[in-house]
């Protein structure tokens, strides 16, 4: 017997903001509204974030690489950044702008560890305050800035860079190609973009698996989920060359697991909340997320790469 959930087939399409809220069946945000709705769910998600995930050393809003000789949480957050400042050869005094900075971790890390200069850009204002605090905090203001920006059309002039970094980042642009243009005007020539996300592994899916893709991109605020050969073939169209690919999901998969088991742990105490009404919706749909990126993974439904392109 076919059931309804094995019948019902949903396309996931590429540059469509999937978003719903709870007026609308189609949220159809502009440009400038994702903007506003990434900020605030970072900002009513600081304090989540804060307790079960990042710590002062790590800074991190990201998965972490798990590896042979990686024992801790913090310690994966914090060698994602030496992996992918390993693949893309970033150079002590490389100039480095962090696309998507969060509260400055990576660019703190990439100062202190790399040597480099580094820009963080945020749509949060909130963040950027984080993230300068941070940097006083690891002593690396003279190293780092941060500031307001969207990374799809920032305020630097051409070449400004040489090294354009994005971690879980790019995923929040509509059509990835706006931020890759950018990342292309922005790089000097021979510079680099380096990039990591989770990727939808097909555009179809049942009712249970949609619901679950949905539930992570509401959870976190993004618009849509790229594959990977959409993403490659993105970098191309855009000038990128020599692009090459890190499949990283067994690396990954502890991080997802993590998150979904602190979810379980931590369900009665938000769902009293919730009720209660102590509870904001962004922090609802976080919840939500924790469980359903382990279903997508877990599933198949996700993998997770790194990228890196040149600018020839």
């Amino acid at each position: 017997m076919t059931t309804r959930a094995e019948s019902t087939t949903y396309t996931l399409e590429s540059c469509r903001d999937y978003r719903t809220d709870s007026l609308r069946e189609k949220a159809d945000f502009s440009e400038a509204e994702i903007r506003i709705d990434t900020a605030k769910h970072y900002d009513d998600c600081y304090w989540d974030y804060r307790t079960a995930w990042f710590d002062n050393e790590n800074l991190a809003l990201h998965y972490g690489y798990w590896e042979e000789g990686i024992k801790t949480h913090s310690q994966a957050l914090l060698n994602k950044n030496r992996i992918m400042a390993d693949i893309a050869k970033i150079q002590p005094g490389s100039n480095v702008l962090d696309a998507g900075c969060g509260i400055g971790g990576s660019s703190i890390w990439l100062a202190k560890h790399r040597g480099c200069q580094v820009t963080g850009i945020t749509v949060s204002q909130e963040q950027v305050g984080h993230a300068e605090r941070n940097a006083r905090r690891h002593g690396v203001s003279g190293q780092v800035r941060f500031e307001v920006a969207d990374f799809c059309q920032t305020p630097f002039p051409d070449g400004s860079f040489d090294v354009i970094w994005a971690v879980e980042s790019s995923c929040y642009a509509v059509d990835k190609r706006d931020f890759f243009r950018e990342a292309f005007r922005l790089l000097r020539k021979g510079g680099t973009l380096i990039a990591c996300d989770g990727y939808a592994t097909r555009r179809e899916f049942n009712e249970e698996e949609w619901q679950a893709v949905m539930d992570c991109l509401n959870g976190w605020a993004v618009p849509n989920l790229s594959t990977v050969e959409e993403f490659q073939g993105g970098m191309e169209e855009c000038g990128f060359k020599a692009v090459s690919l890190t499949e990283a999901t067994k690396e990954t998969m502890p991080s997802a697991r993590r998150m979904y088991l602190t979810a379980l742990w931590t369900s009665p105490m938000q769902w009293v909340m919730h009720f209660l009404g102590l509870r904001k919706k962004a922090q609802t749909a976080n919840f939500k997320v924790a469980l359903a990126q382990w279903k997508v993974f877990h599933g198949g439904l996700v993998r997770y790469c790194l990228f890196r392109g040149t600018k020839p």
